[in-house]
């Protein structure tokens, strides 16, 4: 029998966090708050950014197009997940997960070039100031934000095309919340040692060489700025620090599931909530609560629109 023709699954399903019911309920009260906050907050920072002119730098430019990643991130798998806790309909159609996983690495892809480019325009901030304007000019940030999203796509068709290869002849139950290949490639009738070498040089080995990267960027980074000591330079390693903050933290379960895809699901699954539910929150609490600028727009804004919800009733006498 030819392989293609052993691919006889056409859903599967997914068998989420927990079994137990009132775990999946506080599952679902809490990952509700969160999803709701990310958007929310993402949204806002948008806004700002569009509304107020103060904002209009590559920094706060490269930073919208972040939250719009981060909300795409969160809004892949977490609203179904949400709704299988109330419905406990778990399963997924074989082109619903694929989808999925399309989905996962575009974002995933996206954000990690995006996050690279956030970190040459504070390196060029920081190390090379006179130049910035020269250098960081509003075409190059549309260029950068136009790459992270073309890279991403590039990324993410290879996944899929692999995946679309496997042949899927009977486990169909997916040990996580949502459809990713590490998970994925272990209900494949074929050797998984292989797919695992596949999916650490294609997807590990990037991610790490990306972080090291980052890290050594941010690094300079902040030694050029110990160097000076003035209230600009404390509120530069504030700006740095969230930044790096965000780039830790979705980085390092990406690299740990994509470096180890055998490793046990149990640590997989609680490493995918970070980087699939908590980190796309961590970009509206970071840039807002550590970042004076965000916080006075947004007041701005906020009592822009409070002023003109009691001026349009005057219209109506």
């Amino acid at each position: 029998m030819d392989v293609a023709n052993k691919s006889t699954v056409c859903e599967f399903v997914l068998l989420g966090l927990s079994n137990s019911w009132k775990l999946q309920m506080f599952f679902f009260v809490v990952f509700s708050v969160f999803y709701v906050a990310t958007m929310v907050g993402n949204s806002l920072i948008v806004i700002t950014v569009i509304a107020d002119s103060h904002l209009h730098s590559p920094m706060y430019f490269l930073l919208a197009n972040l939250s719009i990643i981060d909300m795409s991130l969160a809004s892949f798998a977490t609203p179904k997940m949400i709704t299988d806790y109330l419905t406990g309909h778990r399963t997924i159609s074989f082109d619903s997960c694929i989808t999925q996983i399309f989905f996962l690495h575009l974002f995933t892809g996206t954000e990690i070039i995006l996050l690279m480019a956030m970190s040459f325009d504070r390196y060029i901030a920081i190390c090379k100031p006179l130049r910035y304007a020269s250098i960081i000019s509003p075409q190059v940030c549309v260029a950068l934000v136009m790459v992270s999203w073309v890279v991403g796509v590039m990324h993410s068709i290879s996944q899929v095309i692999f995946a679309l290869t496997l042949p899927f002849c009977g486990p169909n139950e997916v040990d996580s919340f949502f459809c990713d290949l590490p998970v994925v490639f272990q209900l494949a009738c074929v050797d998984t040692y292989v797919l695992g070498l596949f999916m650490i040089s294609t997807s590990g080995i990037i991610a790490l060489s990306c972080f090291i990267l980052l890290f050594n960027s941010y690094a300079i980074v902040l030694v050029t700025i110990k160097k000076h000591s003035s209230k600009g330079s404390s509120k530069v390693l504030s700006t740095c620090t969230a930044h790096f903050i965000v780039v830790f933290m979705f980085f390092g379960p990406c690299i740990f599931i994509y470096m180890w895809p055998l490793s046990s699901f149990l640590i997989d699954k609680v490493l995918s909530v970070f980087y699939t539910i908590f980190t796309p929150i961590l970009n509206p609490v970071t840039y807002t609560l550590r970042n004076q600028e965000v916080k006075t727009a947004m007041r701005k804004l906020n009592n822009k629109l409070l002023n003109s919800n009691k001026i349009m009733p005057l219209h109506y006498f």
